[in-house]
C-alpha cells in the first residue's frame, strides 16, 4: 500500500518492471458510490500501489471493478485472487525472480 515512502524501484505486485501506474486499491469510478462512502473513509479509497503497466491492464481485464473495489482492494488480498495470483506467479518465474523478490 503506498504511504509515505518514496516509489519502489519495482511494481509493488510481480517485482520485475519498474511502476509506472499508479492502482488505486478503490477504483477511482466507485469513489461517489454510496456503499463505498459508508464503508471506506476518504483515505482508505486513496491507498494504492505502485505498479508495472502490464500488472495494471491485466487485473482491470481480469476482475471487474465493483470487485476490485470490494473483494480485492489490498495486495495480498489481489495476489490471492485465483487468475490474477496465477498470472503473478508466471510473470515472477518468467524473469527469474523468487517469491522474496530476489534475483536467484
Amino acid at each position: 500500500m503506498k504511504s509515505n515512502k518514496s516509489k519502489p524501484e519495482t511494481c509493488e505486485l510481480c517485482g520485475c518492471e519498474p511502476p509506472y501506474n499508479f492502482h488505486h486499491c478503490i477504483p477511482r469510478t466507485l469513489h461517489s458510490n454510496k456503499w463505498f462512502k459508508k464503508n471506506f473513509t476518504r483515505e482508505q479509497m486513496q491507498e494504492g500501489l505502485e505498479v508495472c503497466r502490464q500488472c495494471h491492464r491485466t487485473l482491470h481485464e481480469m476482475i471487474p471493478e465493483k470487485g476490485l473495489g470490494r473483494d480485492f482492494n489490498t495486495r495480498e488480498k489481489l495476489l490471492a485472487h485465483p487468475d490474477f495470483g496465477k498470472y503473478v506467479q508466471w510473470k515472477r518465474k518468467r524473469a527469474g525472480i523468487r517469491k522474496s523478490g530476489e534475483m536467484p
